[in-house]
């Protein structure tokens, strides 16, 4: 392969290769939407059915607002606690998943443990908590939990990975222990961006709480569903807004907090 890229005619023609990667990835795009059968004159005469749909939304009924607050206060809370068990489960198996720390049979483990969690959707983890705990935010808060692990545990081992090796081979030369170079050598350089991630996490939950309510997890995104269901459109466009001021809010909030936090 080496040979090939050396060769004295790519060489004369450095054009070729990045003509060549230009074509396949055309070739890809091509053969992903023949796979779709996307049939586009459908798309074209779908627009008076999407515009109708839209129009019923509005504008919205604010006699429901105090309901609007109300839900999206539950979902802040499960969010806040799904994120919080979820970045607690995550550090220990961040640890036992980065390449610079952990054994490989552990890292093949811990790894192993991050993919199962991630190939489960939430709406999935909705479903199994609801039946086990019952409709409400109790189901919404655990499946929110498990599903961070998946993300965070990641986000945390890339986190550790990027530690600059030079500090830690230099506690143990001086005889650091395992903890210690833990304490002196990961943690104030893993910190940062590890909140960071949390952050991040923490809006994205938010999000994923609304459709965790599709079946029955509790928060805003349940009475959502609610009115979709009983065609009360103006009462579902009042939980729509109140749910995106809330994220914009947080968002802002949080890519401040980040930007600080970046600085350190």
């Amino acid at each position: 392969m080496s040979y090939f890229l050396n060769s004295p005619r790519l060489r004369r023609y450095p054009w070729v290769i990045p003509l060549l990667i230009f074509l396949i990835i055309v070739g890809v795009y091509i053969w992903a939407i023949q796979g779709l059968q996307v049939d586009f004159e459908v798309l074209r005469s779908s627009w008076p059915y999407i515009t109708d749909f839209i129009s019923r939304l509005f504008p919205p009924d604010l006699t429901v607002l105090d309901i609007a607050i109300k839900a999206l206060i539950e979902t802040v809370q499960m969010s806040l606690w799904g994120t919080t068990i979820g970045a607690i489960i995550s550090l220990p198996i961040a640890v036992a998943s980065a390449n610079n720390v952990a054994p490989r049979w552990l890292q093949w483990l811990a790894n192993l443990l991050q993919n199962t969690v991630r190939s489960v959707p939430s709406i999935i983890l909705g479903l199994i908590f609801v039946a086990a705990t019952g409709l409400g935010a109790p189901a919404g808060t655990l499946a929110l939990g498990i599903y961070t692990i998946g993300y965070l545990a990641k986000f945390y081992q890339q986190a550790i990975e990027a530690v600059e090796p030079r500090s830690l081979e230099s506690l143990k030369v001086i005889g650091a222990s395992p903890l210690q170079i833990a304490q002196y050598g990961i943690v104030p350089q893993v910190l940062p961006l590890g909140l960071g991630y949390t952050l991040w996490m923490f809006e994205y939950n938010i999000r994923a709480a609304s459709v965790l309510g599709v079946v029955g997890a509790g928060g805003i995104g349940f009475q959502l569903k609610s009115y979709i269901d009983g065609f009360e459109y103006t009462k579902a466009t009042t939980m729509m807004l109140v749910l995106l001021v809330v994220v914009t809010v947080i968002d802002a909030f949080s890519s401040q907090l980040r930007r600080r936090l970046d600085s350190m």
